[in-house]
């Protein structure tokens, strides 16, 4: 069993507390991603789970046990570095062996255990190869062989791909996907970037400033966002969030951005928005679409817009949009050609609107 509970755990550097009493209980084989932006303390967390820092108050459990003032090598866990932290002048075999060398694994096992994660791996051509004959692909996968090898109960990973290139990055996030997929570990994955996080969790803990800001599976965060600054980190682009007013009009509550935009809120049952009531909207890319003129929408849900900007990126093209004098961000399919200047009827698709609290951030529809 290798549930991991932390309860109220607390970090503080001398008088600076940088971690403020979070509790998050992971399952067993979970596969948990912490995500933030920098210095947001989930590195931090993860080190306290790893026991390379001190907890200052509160308590992490491993399974059925309080490991607080149990050595790092007697958690049965695993960490896999961002710099991977390979020997130079030993080989991919000796560097992943050598863990068990120093625990006196019996050479038959450690054999067979190197061989089997190497299989895993596809590093089975590489073993007497060096860290420097190696891509950077495959360090991390010599990396993530050492901590297979070892057969922890809980795997930790600490930004392993940030030092890698847009194509190895989106390679090896496949193959730590297949990796938990096999061995059926626990993994607690730290890292800044929401597409690794989205991709890879079974559930997402944002973070900021040392807080949980939201901790859900990576739909739920993203359909259903409890504040504008998970609304704003999940997602790529990030959701289009907007002052504006809640105002009535005959009975029917709208959106006002300014005295010549305003879109209709729609109906939800037990809604409490209430009118004059200062707001941020937000709506996802994707829910803008050029109006095709079928009748998809109702009128009142479309809007004319000037393209400022298009970024082409092959699949799909954003365009950064101005509808009477307000900027938003829409998503279009990536084989229509738009051009700057343009002129564009927008249909929104408000069954996705989001409204949260101008003062609080937090989600109110």
């Amino acid at each position: 069993m290798a549930q991991v509970i932390l309860k109220d755990i607390v970090k503080k550097f001398g008088k600076t507390e940088v971690v403020h009493g979070i509790s998050l209980d992971i399952g067993n084989k979970e596969f948990v991603v912490l995500v933030g932006p920098s210095g947001c303390g989930k590195s931090t967390v993860l080190r306290m789970v790893a026991g390379l820092e001190k907890i200052t108050a509160g308590s992490v459990s491993i399974g059925e046990r309080i490991v607080n003032d149990v050595a790092p090598k007697d958690r049965d866990v695993a960490m896999v570095f961002q710099n991977y932290a390979l020997y130079p002048h030993m080989n991919v075999f000796n560097n992943m062996s050598f863990g068990l060398k120093l625990s006196k694994t019996p050479k038959a096992e450690i054999l067979e255990r190197v061989n089997e994660a190497a299989n895993i791996l596809g590093l089975e051509e590489l073993l007497q190869r060096k860290p420097h004959q190696l891509s950077g692909g495959q360090r991390q996968r010599v990396a993530m062989g050492r901590a297979i090898v070892r057969k922890p109960s809980v795997f930790l990973f600490d930004e392993p791909l940030s030092n890698l290139d847009a194509k190895l990055r989106t390679q090896m996030r496949t193959e730590i996907k297949r990796l938990h997929q096999k061995v059926q570990a626990t993994i607690i994955y730290v890292t800044h970037d929401q597409v690794e996080a989205m991709t890879l969790a079974d559930r997402i803990v944002v973070m900021r400033n040392g807080h949980i800001e939201q901790v859900g599976q990576p739909m739920e965060l993203f359909q259903n966002p409890t504040n504008t600054f998970v609304a704003g980190f999940i997602g790529s682009p990030p959701m289009n969030l907007v002052p504006a007013r809640i105002v009535s009009d005959d009975n029917h509550l709208n959106v006002r951005f300014n005295d010549q935009l305003s879109v209709p809120v729609p109906e939800k049952e037990g809604m409490a928005v209430q009118p004059e009531t200062d707001v941020i909207m937000g709506l996802r890319t994707e829910d803008f679409t050029v109006d095709n003129g079928n009748g998809s929408f109702p009128e009142e849900w479309k809007v004319e817009g000037v393209v400022e900007v298009v970024e082409p990126l092959g699949g799909e093209t954003h365009m950064h949009m101005n509808f009477n004098g307000v900027s938003f961000i829409a998503k279009s399919e990536g084989r229509r050609i738009y051009k700057a200047g343009q002129q564009l009827r927008m249909a929104m698709n408000l069954n996705h609107l989001h409204l949260f609290d101008a003062g609080t951030t937090r989600s109110i529809y």
